[in-house]
């Protein structure tokens, strides 16, 4: 895609205007740490390092691109207020630069946006924010949000499709540069939700190395600028799974799919390794309950809270095959990860990694029946996590819901034989199906 075909929005995002938000910024974001780390190095065998975003003042990136487009505001347009929608990082950026700055602004979130966060935006933006949650995505309360603008003539502070958003945000390319002494690295993975980031890290670091290979990270739930490129253009995806929620988008940017198509992206096959050569841009759908064990994983050897989104770039790992000894930047975009949320983490680890499962078992009303099962279907290594009865067919049998955590993925196959030798009638409950997600 040549720059005259591009939009508007996608040719101001340019090297000089990232730059110049790199001096906007000076004194109010912090360069955030880049740390090599030796777990990933060692799983990987490339050099693997975190730039850590999750350490901002408001734990997110988002800080960047919500600062530099307010700070370009005129007197008139700071008085009318402003207006910006967010599943919760761009809400926290917009609330801080609106304390800042003085300037009063109504923020919209979905309804599922995370308490820590919607505390946090309070915290941030103090008397000169008001929250409204409306909705169950942040395409919703985009829309809400936008017609809030055209009925009061504030201004729109879009979370990725504005330029002033993206040269923000593309701060964070110019750092990596200069963390690295000068040296572009050999491959930038980074999360990609509304790709307002992907597109401003990637201009910056394309312009100072073309073979710079980029990887976006996408939760498979919300492929949206993978179905983009198929498409031959932005769509809107008729659902989406809200988990990642700081990346679940259900129509990507303008200016982020212009700048994939301009600079040869490509969308990379889900659940195959591959490996990745100098110069590519690959896209690539990343499972939600990878996502949770690399959160897990972070937190047990790193000491890193990630949010879901945060960590996409590190889960993203597992499907990439690098050369030996290759630079390898993996975005650590933001921490703003609720606790309460971390059963529902640890449960959609357990399940990706295959230690996890649900059986329906026809259990007869006699005494000793459940004796029989432990002792005649359960291995050595299984726990029984849940039991529940869910219905009574008739006078001699009654239906349980049994979760099982395996020692090892590897005991399913035994577990399964087990079951079928048995008196007992049990049905698996497949991941995704619609008995799995009612019943759990």
């Amino acid at each position: 895609m040549s720059t005259s075909s591009m939009s508007s929005a996608a040719a101001d995002l340019t090297v000089h205007s990232i730059i110049d938000a790199r001096a906007r910024l000076a004194g109010v974001v912090s360069v955030s740490p880049l740390q090599h780390c030796d777990r990933l190095s060692a799983l990987t065998g490339a050099k693997v390092y975190l730039k850590r975003e999750d350490l901002q003042v408001v734990r997110s990136y988002k800080i960047r691109g919500a600062y530099n487009l307010m700070a370009q505001l005129t007197d008139a347009e700071k008085a009318a207020g402003v207006v910006a929608a967010s599943a919760g990082n761009h809400a926290q950026g917009v609330a801080f630069a609106c304390r800042a700055m003085e300037v009063h602004g109504r923020i919209y979130v979905p309804t599922t946006t995370p308490k820590q966060k919607r505390d946090r935006i309070r915290a941030h933006g103090g008397r000169y924010v008001e929250l409204i949650a409306t909705g169950e995505t942040y395409d919703a309360a985009a829309a809400a949000a936008q017609e809030d603008v055209a009925s009061t003539g504030a201004t729109w502070v879009h979370a990725f499709d504005d330029s002033r958003t993206t040269s923000g945000q593309g701060t964070i390319g110019v750092e990596l540069v200069e963390q690295l002494g000068g040296v572009v690295p050999d491959v930038t993975v980074m999360p990609v939700g509304g790709a307002g980031c992907f597109a401003g890290v990637t201009r910056y670091l394309r312009s100072q190395s073309p073979s710079a290979t980029i990887v976006g990270a996408e939760p498979a739930g919300a492929p949206s600028l993978a179905r983009a490129l198929e498409a031959g253009g932005p769509i809107d995806l008729p659902t989406i799974d809200p988990f990642v929620d700081g990346a679940a988008v259900k129509r990507i940017g303008s200016i982020g799919y212009d700048v994939a198509v301009a600079e040869g992206a490509a969308v990379w096959p889900a659940h195959e390794v591959r490996d990745v050569a100098a110069g590519e841009l690959g896209i690539i759908g990343v499972d939600e309950g990878a996502i949770c064990t690399a959160m897990l994983d972070l937190y047990q050897n790193e000491g890193v809270i990630a949010e879901p989104a945060g960590a996409l770039s590190v889960a993203a790992l597992a499907q990439l095959r690098f050369e030996p000894g290759a630079t390898v930047v993996c975005l650590l975009s933001g921490g703003n990860n609720d606790v309460s949320r971390y059963n529902e983490v640890i449960e959609r680890s357990l399940v990706h990694q295959g230690l996890k499962h649900y059986f329906l078992v026809a259990f007869p009303q006699e005494p000793g029946a459940l004796r029989r099962f432990l002792d005649e279907v359960l291995g050595p290594d299984d726990d029984v996590t849940l039991f529940e009865y869910v219905k009574r067919n008739n006078r001699d049998t009654g239906e349980a819901l049994v979760g099982i955590e395996l020692g090892t993925a590897g005991d399913l196959g035994a577990l399964l034989e087990r079951m079928d030798s048995s008196r007992l009638h049990c049905e698996r409950l497949e991941p995704g199906s619609p008995a799995y997600r009612y019943l759990t």
